[in-house]
């Protein structure tokens, strides 16, 4: 069976552009086609600087939204990465696989980088190596897909070149892995910066619908969503980026095409009224089950206790493998349990 790996950082609170471009997918087919595993992925929260409380909380949301947005624990892997130490110790094997010039060609190191040095501050090593983190992520559990957005693609193709550069110098040893994409909505956009994503680590959230907005809230912020000069409503990206962002949102909410549903309206403010509450209705099982769950955090717990293990038994075999491949001795516990079999 094919196996699946993504993950969501818990740096912010979760966007409409982390459920449309990869939470729904994962809960409507990944976790039904595949051998899949679902990861908050907490240890990216530490590249930059942050407030520990935050972290934590953030993470825990995180996992709950996941199991809100359809995640079955009975069908699907769900974890938080700190909780498996196999991430950190294949990390460390990669980073001595991996180059300088690679790390530093990566596009969201460079953005990254230069916000953070534009506030003065300083960038942190981790910051620079979080990819190859990320690529043992994948690597650990033998993922042949990994459901990412556009902005991460970069990441899941050093993932690949690690893994054959480490098959080719040290015997076959991970399973070199590919990016998925959804068709509609891979990356939807801030709604007042159509050319900007909607990332949940932005501060700007008049631009942003996060999956626990109240109703009025979400149609306020789609109904005031920058658009373009003139009136035609026209499906091209380049042109009418504003437009676009909204008929991806629309199409994405009622499994529309953005194209067609261009022909459908003839004001703005019509696009807008229909995008606010087919948004709104997208959302509202979600924040429904999400309420529930925060009522039983002993159960959210439990799923997330028995997800590390499950994930931990499948990653530490190959870990060991990797580890035993690049030279490293056995400890003696391995090597007394080995000679007893």
């Amino acid at each position: 069976m094919t196996r699946v790996f993504s993950g969501v950082k818990p740096t912010g609170h979760l966007t409409l552009g982390n459920y449309l471009g990869a939470m729904r997918r994962w809960a409507d087919v990944d976790q039904h086609k595949a051998d899949a595993l679902f990861c908050i992925v907490d240890l990216h929260a530490l590249t930059v600087d942050h407030d520990p409380a935050r972290v934590r909380r953030l993470s825990r949301q995180g996992a709950t939204l996941l199991l809100a947005s359809g995640l079955d624990p009975e069908l699907c892997t769900v974890f938080v990465q700190s909780h498996v130490d196999e991430h950190a110790r294949l990390s460390y094997l990669l980073e001595c696989v991996a180059t300088d010039g690679e790390m530093r060609r990566m596009i969201q190191y460079k953005e990254k980088a230069a916000r953070e040095q534009a506030r003065g501050g300083s960038v942190r090593l981790s910051l620079l190596t979080y990819p190859v983190l990320m690529a043992a992520d994948i690597l650990a559990y033998g993922a042949d897909e990994v459901p990412v957005g556009d902005d991460q693609t970069q990441h899941v193709e050093l993932a690949r070149d690690l893994a054959v550069r480490f098959n080719q110098r040290y015997g076959h040893t991970f399973v070199v892995p590919r990016a998925t994409h959804p068709a509609v909505a891979t990356r939807v956009m801030n709604l007042q910066e159509p050319l900007s994503k909607m990332g949940k680590s932005d501060d700007s959230g008049p631009g942003i619908v996060y999956l626990l907005d109240e109703p009025d809230v979400v149609r306020k912020k789609v109904l005031r969503a920058v658009t373009d000069s003139g009136r035609e409503v026209a499906y091209d990206r380049e042109a009418q980026p504003g437009v676009a962002n909204l008929l991806e949102i629309l199409a994405a909410c009622t499994g529309g095409n953005p194209s067609d549903l261009s022909g459908v309206y003839e004001t703005y403010g019509s696009l807008k009224k229909d995008t606010a509450e087919a948004v709104v209705e997208v959302l509202r099982p979600v924040q429904e089950r999400h309420k529930e769950l925060c009522a039983d955090p002993g159960y959210v717990e439990g799923v997330l206790r028995d997800g590390a293990e499950r994930a931990r038994a499948m990653a530490r075999p190959t870990v060991d493998a990797a580890y035993r491949a690049i030279g490293l001795l056995p400890a003696v516990t391995d090597i007394a349990v080995s000679a007893g079999r």
